[in-house]
């Protein structure tokens, strides 16, 4: 969305001011950038400057950034769920789904205090507005080690539904859609029950929720040892939530090798294999026509189909990432892998829409085709769609995903950060922007009397102040306290780059040197426009 800061402001593509300034207009500081320029280098936004390109508009000017002054995370409007970071839809694994919205809204808005030196309760009419001379002249070789900025504040861990624990330190979410699925089974196989012993009566709802509840825990053994192979491999694992058929280990890196990508997939329907022979062998001294005896073979055949069926060779399955991997091993190409076992993985998932309701009126799943009519019928027909689009979704996604890690290398910090201007916490909001315009800038940050970065002005705010009050308004009033977190390096890229931006949400970063030397600032808003454009170029491999 479009926003418009008012006239005086420099604009996108036009250092110029809409409007011609009523005084005569000052030269350019000659001290007044933010970084020292390298020898060759154009201090001014043309072709040859390696940062954002000025179509994205200066400070309060026009800019296409959604950001209503609130934290943004860059590229959300790049999931398909809405809300996600781009870094939290890193995770390429077999046996994750994507994961549901408002992972951003968790984290409680930064920008909603009022930044330092508030204007008291004086009429702006009436009072004086600040003076227009700093007492330092601004340097240009502020070091990013000043301030007393708080620590940055840890971001809230994802939630997703009800925290059952921190297993080997990594946090059980339940989501609301299992309450549905287990209900759904209580009452399935308290049908079953009835009919092999009806002496239960009511109770055998109350054995069918035993049922799903030792089911899904199943299903987290399942997925803890996803955990457990990725902590083995020194891989961050974000959460594992429990969900809608099934569970999802969201581990947030790629695995190196395809060897290592190759086991964590394949110890998942291990340990099912390895469950369902347990059960099997405490079976054997049951007697069958007991409860204990029913809930251990139930128990034992749903693992088995949990690792029958992961184990099937398309994505998003496990057995899609082993296919993944040894295409991977022979090509020397993960995309070309991913490729492959993607499309196997649609293929699957049109044979499990038109064949699993075929091989249920066929009776070859254990009932008769007599049997296998009016709403049985329905029911499987509407089984296969959900497993299907589940499937085909899933094998969407690793597709998307993979195409973006092929082009998370063009996202690097120097080439979207915008240029600066220092200024000092008693120059106005209409000098600071006079001085941007100058100086071809489009971000400015605020230091003290010896050119430390203290806080950064935030364009959502610029774009709030009307023109009429801008002379009367600290740009230091605007701005949002440096943190830690709030300071990157220039040479970050990439899913580095995303990692560090998820780490601490913001709006503004401020971009430094490895000297310490202000290169810039960098805008979240940048980040998201260039993640959306990596995510629509088309891959080369696929």
């Amino acid at each position: 969305m479009d926003v418009s800061g008012g006239s005086g402001q420099p604009r996108s593509g036009n250092d110029e001011p809409t409007e011609p300034r009523t005084g005569p207009s000052a030269p350019a500081p000659q001290d007044g950038t933010a970084r020292p320029e390298s020898p060759g280098h154009d201090p001014g936004p043309g072709a040859g400057d390696e940062r954002a390109s000025d179509e994205n508009g200066p400070p309060g000017g026009d800019s296409s950034s959604p950001d209503d002054g609130g934290d943004h995370h860059p590229a959300d409007a790049a999931d398909d769920g809405g809300d996600r970071h781009p870094a939290d839809a890193l995770d390429d694994r077999g046996d994750r789904h994507p994961a549901g919205p408002a992972d951003a809204a968790d984290e409680p808005s930064r920008d909603s205090a009022p930044g330092p030196g508030t204007a008291t309760g004086t009429d702006p009419a009436t009072t004086p507005g600040p003076a227009e001379h700093d007492t330092h002249p601004d340097r240009a070789h502020a070091h990013a080690g000043g301030g007393q900025a708080p620590p940055p504040r840890r971001p809230r861990e994802p939630g997703g539904g009800l925290l059952m624990g921190r297993p080997f330190g990594v946090p059980v979410y339940v989501g609301p859609s299992w309450f549905l699925v287990a209900a759904l089974i209580t009452w399935v196989f308290g049908g079953q029950l009835d009919r092999v012993l009806p002496e239960l009566g009511a109770a055998r709802y109350l054995v069918s929720l035993f049922f799903a509840v030792a089911f899904y825990g199943s299903v987290l053994v399942h997925e803890l040892a996803h955990t457990l192979a990725a902590i083995r491999f020194k891989l961050p694992v974000r959460r594992i939530h429990l969900q809608f058929f099934g569970g999802v280990s969201e581990i947030e890196k790629e695995a190196e090798t395809p060897g290592r990508e190759f086991v964590l997939a394949f110890v998942g329907p291990l340990l099912s294999l390895v469950l369902a022979g347990v059960f099997y062998l405490a079976l054997q001294p049951v007697e069958r026509g007991t409860v204990l005896g029913v809930l251990l073979a139930a128990l034992m055949v749903s693992n088995l189909i949990v690792a029958a069926f992961n184990l099937l060779p398309g994505l998003p399955l496990d057995g899609g990432r082993m296919l993944r991997a040894v295409v991977w091993k022979i090509t020397g190409r993960p995309m070309t892998g991913t490729v492959a076992a993607a499309w196997v993985g649609r293929l699957l998932a049109v044979s499990v829409l038109i064949g699993l309701p075929l091989l249920t009126q066929s009776g070859a799943l254990g009932s008769t085709a007599e049997d296998s009519v009016g709403m049985d019928t329905v029911t499987d027909a509407l089984l296969a769609a959900i497993i299907a689009a589940i499937i085909w979704t899933g094998a969407g996604n690793s597709l998307r995903m993979a195409r973006l890690r092929e082009h998370l290398p063009e996202l690097r910090a120097r080439a979207l950060t915008r240029r600066a201007v220092p200024v000092q916490t008693n120059t106005s909001l209409a000098e600071a922007l006079r001085r941007a315009n100058a100086a071809g800038a489009r971000a400015l940050v605020v230091v003290d009397g010896h050119g430390e970065p203290l806080s950064l002005v935030r364009e959502s705010a610029i774009v709030g102040v009307p023109e009429h009050r801008r002379p009367w308004v600290y740009a230091s009033e605007l701005a949002q306290d440096l943190t830690d977190g709030m300071r990157v390096s220039a040479e970050l890229a990439g899913e580095q780059l995303l990692d560090v931006l998820r780490a601490t949400p913001a709006t503004e970063y401020l971009v430094v040197e490895e000297t310490g030397e202000i290169y810039g600032v960098l805008s979240a808003a940048d980040v998201e426009r260039a993640f959306v454009k990596a995510m629509a170029r088309p891959s080369a491999s696929a």
